[in-house]
């Protein structure tokens, strides 16, 4: 009797946009995975130009949006896994984000 191994490689992001109302990912088995955007409430409340600038990270394995300070995983998207910020966490990063989009559309106009 043989044992045969498949070893599966895991699948990971290839591209990813952020719709009105979900975050859309192709990976690289193929498949798109599509989520409601209610489930990371950070790209929720990110600009389109914010939501529009995202990088893989670990070849794949997740998406970072630098200017939401956001990390999502393909294990997680895969497994249905919403973000875990708590509302306090949230609550604070709102506040901070909503500053610092003031002092950068004043630095804008001073140019």
């Amino acid at each position: 009797m043989s044992n045969s191994t498949i070893k599966r490689e895991k699948p990971r992001a290839l591209r990813a946009r952020v719709t009105r109302v979900a975050l859309v990912v192709d990976l690289t088995d193929g498949r798109t995975v599509t989520v409601p955007l209610s489930w990371y409430p950070r790209l929720k409340h990110g600009t389109t130009r914010e939501r529009a600038r995202w990088r893989r990270i670990a070849r794949g394995e997740g998406l970072h949006w630098p200017d939401l300070d956001e990390d999502v995983s393909v294990e997680n998207l895969l497994a249905g896994v919403r973000s875990r910020e708590s509302r306090r966490s949230y609550a604070r990063w709102r506040a901070t984000h909503a500053l610092l989009r003031r002092a950068a559309r004043t630095r804008h106009r001073k140019n």
